[in-house]
């Protein structure tokens, strides 16, 4: 603005600047009042909100924003799939002629979708299990799915933390799904490649435990 105005200030400009500026500054006086507001009506709960705070891309105010619309106990949701659908933020699947077709889930509580968006978001640009999660989905299906498809999970750890008090968030890492993911790929190509050399069906049994010697 500063630049801008360089040169071609008059008095009808720093008129119109004082009247931004004071405009500003009661805003500001305005978002002060209300988080001192907040905190002091959040505080009572500041167990929960510091319990989902430890979750990626999940800040306070967004854990203050969670508890808002859903409450610090999970007594109305009796599952975390009940919370999800609440929300919209379970994937639904249309059938047609005998093919699966993705369907929307339809439109829940906006402002809680909006910060489990912006929290998504956050947790894609994290080295975490959620963010790879959406890194991978994204690639395949598109970044509004991969926001639907971590929303779930991450809606069901919130369920889990505000349901058990004793319950604290662990991530496993970027690494497990694709551990996961490439044990179960690399045992099932074993196994279609000894069907085709012995042309009978292979089944996997547990393996008997070894002996131990004294």
């Amino acid at each position: 603005m500063r630049r801008a105005l360089t040169g071609h200030l008059e008095d009808h400009h720093a008129f119109i600047c004082a009247a931004i500026l004071r405009r500003i500054d009661a805003l500001g006086i305005d978002i002060a009042q209300l988080d001192a507001k907040v905190e002091e009506l959040i505080a009572p709960l500041a167990p929960a909100v510091d319990r989902l705070d430890e979750i990626p891309g999940v800040g306070r105010r967004a854990a203050e924003e969670f508890i808002a619309e859903i409450g610090d106990t999970m007594t109305v949701f009796p599952t975390a799939a009940h919370l999800a659908c609440w929300a919209k933020f379970a994937p639904i699947d249309k059938q047609s002629a005998g093919k699966m077709k993705g369907g929307t889930t339809g439109k829940g509580n906006p402002w809680l979708a909006g910060t489990l968006g912006e929290i998504v978001a956050g947790q894609a640009r994290t080295q975490t299990f959620l963010g790879e999660r959406y890194r991978r989905l994204a690639r395949r299906r598109g970044a509004k799915r991969a926001i639907v498809a971590v929303g779930n999970p991450t809606l069901t750890i919130i369920w889990q933390l505000l349901s058990d008090p004793d319950t604290r968030f662990h991530d496993v890492g970027p690494d497990f799904y694709a551990s996961r993911i490439d044990k179960t790929r690399r045992q099932r190509d074993l196994i279609r490649q000894l069907e085709h050399l012995t042309g009978r069906r292979v089944t996997l049994d547990p393996a008997p435990a070894l002996p131990t010697t004294a």
